[in-house]
């Protein structure tokens, strides 16, 4: 179903295309920056075990870039990269060009994609076994499913993947459900060669560790004869089960499109190019910048780097479709306006945090157990932080379902952590997330989303709350804990990572860079307009603003051992 967000975020890559088409730079680097890992993670894991992937997504990209103005309508952007990809795939599969990775290579550049997926997004258990199954499809299985495995994670229709591969869907819904066939015997393989078969190890005796259509005849065909191999102890989930919702493979740190358009770099081809589109695109592509910190943009000489120029404008508010990082210039020291705007509220009282003057320092005031206001109460002004924007290294919406999920955010400005209770997977004592490394401040600015997550949720079910209910058990927070609201706003000066430390009752977060003036729509939406309750807001525009519990400068190798009291 469409919802508002979906329409919002249209709404914005149409206007940002049509900024881009028209030769506007910023809107270029956002274009690039928010669907580079979509198309990272397409050539990834269609091209595992290549050693091209970074040429053939630098490729796509140039493509993209070289033939925006040709693209009539923005609302297809998607379908026309994604077809653009595929297309990239299949030509360099036709020229032959790839090579294998091999132990010749040097370390750290061996780990194919399955790996990669596997490190990068801390997969374990049967989501694991399903990374490390993508090895021994075909290429041309391969392909398929690295569309299908985005299908399932809700980053492409069945209509786009379709059409990327240029069949029908009628089609589509054929060659998925062999993949999805071949890819069960592939995890079978997996699981299979994690056991300890001893008649497994004498087959395997001669085998070189690289999967392969022989070999994969070969496992399969021993697995069906063996009351061993074929003793799955545990349930199997279905892969489209387990694969929802998972983040895109974040582009690695340092990945660079060195923008050469037929030989010259886009500085040389913009002196050349014709009148035109082409020409007003790649004059804005070679403005002169530097680089600074976390982001992306075209600079001059024909790369793709982390860049800004010092007399740019702030980066404007991003609503990226994948995983991507927003530019963002380097935060000034923070020091609170005491002119700073405030938004307008209906008979306003004071929250918790904002009702008496403090003196404390930074760090003096810590969350702790409070009482839910009263659900008609608006909330108190929000005071304007300065905000130059916040770069997040799981970029503009990082899903966050399994322990060890980890975002760092750096920059200046706002950020929503929004809370995924699930008891019915599993209910229990609840393990806090936990803020570490902190450099500079963080603030606990306000609390919204319509409702705590301890209100009702059901007018049948009067034991039903967004912890849970009687049928399916409850999320339990530890004694001392602050109830969490389903929306909870901080800001960041500075720089500071959020871990999930998933031990006990099943939750997930949604991390999003936002901006003051959604923090402050969103707690003044009250039960007039559908909600629960109004939001609250905890920042009075100082230091003594509260701090989030389980914060620490420090980082400890297990960020669960975090204390509840703040020492900051």
């Amino acid at each position: 179903m469409r919802t508002y967000a979906d329409a919002e975020a249209a709404r914005h890559w149409r206007a940002t295309i049509a900024d881009a088409q028209g030769g506007d730079r910023q809107a270029m680097d956002e274009l690039v920056a928010g669907w580079l890992p979509l198309v990272y993670n397409i050539v990834g894991r269609a091209l595992n075990g290549h050693a091209d992937v970074d040429d053939v997504v630098q490729e796509t990209m140039l493509r993209a870039v070289d033939n925006l103005g040709s693209l009539r309508d923005p609302d297809s952007f998607r379908s026309w990269l994604v077809a653009i990809a595929m297309r990239q795939i299949r030509d360099r599969a036709r020229r032959g060009t790839t090579q294998r990775l091999d132990d010749s290579m040097p370390q750290g550049e061996s780990a194919d994609f399955a790996e990669l997926t596997v490190l990068r997004l801390q997969l374990a258990g049967q989501r694991r076994e399903v990374a490390e199954a993508v090895r021994w499809l075909d290429d041309e299985d391969r392909q398929l499913l690295s569309l299908w495995w985005l299908e399932v994670a809700g980053e492409l229709s069945r209509r786009e993947l379709a059409a990327a591969v240029g069949i029908s869907r009628q089609h589509a819904a054929v060659r998925v459900q062999r993949v999805k066939e071949r890819l069960e015997v592939s995890r079978g393989i997996v699981r299979a060669l994690d056991g300890a078969c001893p008649d497994l190890r004498e087959l395997t005796a001669r085998w070189d560790g690289r999967p392969d259509s022989v070999w994969r005849k070969r496992l399969a065909r021993h697995i069906r004869g063996c009351g061993y191999c074929g003793d799955t102890r545990e349930s199997v989930v279905p892969a489209e089960r387990l694969l929802v919702g998972i983040a895109l493979v974040p582009v690695p740190v340092g990945f660079t499109i060195s923008l050469t358009l037929g030989g010259k770099t886009a500085a040389a081809a913009a002196g050349t190019a014709s009148a035109g589109w082409s020409a007003k695109l790649l004059t804005a592509l070679t403005k002169p910048a530097v680089a600074v910190t976390a982001g992306a943009t075209l600079a001059a000489g024909g790369a793709y780097v982390v860049v800004q120029t010092p007399d740019d404008p702030p980066a404007r508010a991003a609503v990226s479709p994948t995983a991507a990082s927003a530019p963002v210039t380097a935060p000034p020291p923070f020091s609170p306006s005491p002119s700073a705007s405030a938004s307008p509220s209906k008979s306003a009282s004071p929250s918790p945090s904002a009702s008496e003057k403090r003196t404390a320092p930074y760090g003096g005031v810590v969350d702790a157990v409070d009482s839910a206001p009263d659900p008609d109460t608006a909330p108190a002004a929000l005071p304007q932080r300065p905000a130059s924007g916040v770069t997040s290294s799981g970029g503009a919406h990082a899903t966050m379902n399994h322990r060890g999920d980890s975002v760092t955010l750096s920059g200046q400005g706002y950020v929503l952590v929004r809370w995924q209770i699930s008891p019915q997977y599993r209910p229990g004592n609840l393990v806090m997330p936990s803020w570490t490394g902190l450099k500079g401040k963080l603030f606990h600015v306000a609390s919204g989303g319509g409702r705590r997550m301890d209100d009702s949720v059901s007018s049948t079910d009067r034991t039903a709350t967004g912890m849970g209910s009687t049928t399916t058990g409850y999320l339990v927070l530890p004694p001392g804990t602050q109830q969490m609201w389903q929306n909870e706003y901080f800001y960041v000066a500075g720089t500071v990572t959020l871990t999930v430390n998933e031990r006990g009752g099943d939750y997930g977060l949604n991390v999003f860079p936002t901006t003051w003036d959604a923090v402050e729509k969103d707690v003044t939406t009250g039960p007039d307009q559908g909600a629960t309750r109004y939001g609250l807001v905890r920042d009075t525009g100082a230091d003594d603003t509260p701090v989030p519990q389980y914060l620490t400068r420090e980082t400890p190798a297990d960020p669960a051992t975090v204390a509840q009291l703040s020492r900051v």
